[in-house]
């Protein structure tokens, strides 16, 4: 029927890339990672299901990842040096090219709901700290206090990458991406296509634990850590943001599909490659107009899922 491949909808997601072993996670530990990934699939599969737009879908799953402590955004945030969680989102409509994207926030329950309100009611595309608090404000989003973001797991996280500093463990401008399975990871995202055939793509997270305040990694920068388009593809990354942003990476995999000719899986696999070269780690999913799905990363795992062709969640930890 043609109408079925014309009416294929697609939705992939990620919570963070990075050193995950098997042998290294309780079995307890690893249901409760595949259910959080589940639980982000449902409500954007949902939307899809039901001829929703792929931005409400990508928005919906990136939400549900925020409000799940095991994930580094939102509630899951890790803190910076200063002991502050400092969060960063991102949101891409494929259909119009347009963006939202905020930075350094620390008051906002659901930073992807705030980027999303940046793209549809202000000129601007990226807004951050106090300004973009203010905007949520006056947009009657409501403020949440630090004490939210506080997980016990994060705190202490901080505290042994603070003496792995003094230690000199970890001499200054070391930039690896290491990532013990039981402590915050990476970033968060989602992609999808809907029914009318519009791409879109969503990012959010708490950054790097011990970052010095006021850095701001990949996942807001458009082009970088997301990207979404119609023409192409729409891609959410995770890992090492300054080298994802070194390699514009989320939209290198769109301009290699456009000028290039390689399919999606071409693409992103050669991004990935390349951010590896440049001594860069983690990963990215990404969905093409057609549906179909890639999800490459270089380090020993991501969680990711997607639902595939059947309708059955898919969800995958390791390598």
């Amino acid at each position: 029927m043609s109408s079925a491949k014309q009416n294929k909808i697609g939705l992939v997601v990620h919570g963070g890339a990075g050193t995950m072993e098997r042998g290294k996670m309780s079995a307890e530990r690893e249901r409760e990672y595949r259910a959080g990934i589940e639980n982000a699939l449902r409500p954007g599969w949902e939307i899809l299901q039901h001829g929703g737009s792929a931005l409400d879908a990508t928005e919906a799953a990136v939400r549900a990842f925020e409000d799940n402590p095991l994930f580094n955004a939102g509630k899951g945030a890790v803190f910076n040096s200063a002991g502050v969680n400092e969060m960063d989102a991102a949101i891409m409509d494929g259909r119009t090219l347009r963006a939202g994207a905020v930075a350094n926030l620390q008051h906002i329950k659901n930073p992807i709901a705030l980027a999303r309100l940046v793209m549809e009611k202000s000129p601007h595309i990226m807004m951050a700290g106090e300004g973009a608090e203010a905007f949520a404000k006056e947009h009657g989003m409501e403020l949440v206090d630090g004490k939210y973001f506080f997980t016990q797991e994060h705190w202490d996280e901080l505290q042994r990458d603070k003496e792995k500093e003094k230690s000199k463990a970890a001499p200054a401008g070391d930039k690896k991406f290491i990532v013990a399975p039981e402590e915050g990871h990476g970033t968060v995202g989602a992609v999808a296509l809907d029914r009318n055939g519009n791409l879109a793509a969503a990012t959010s997270t708490g950054g790097k634990s011990n970052k010095l305040s006021g850095r701001i990694g990949d996942s807001p920068i458009i082009g970088a850590g997301t990207y979404a388009n119609n023409a192409t593809c729409a891609v959410s990354g995770t890992g090492d943001g300054e080298f994802f942003i070194m390699a514009t990476a989320a939209h290198d995999v769109s301009a290699m599909m456009e000028y290039r000719r390689k399919t999606l899986q071409e693409a992103s696999i050669a991004v990935i490659d390349k951010i590896g070269k440049l001594g860069g780690a983690g990963g990215m999913i990404a969905i093409d107009k057609s549906g179909n799905i890639s999800l490459p990363f270089n380090t020993s795992g991501m969680y990711r899922g997607y639902v595939d062709a059947n309708g059955k969640f898919v969800t995958e930890i390791f390598k």
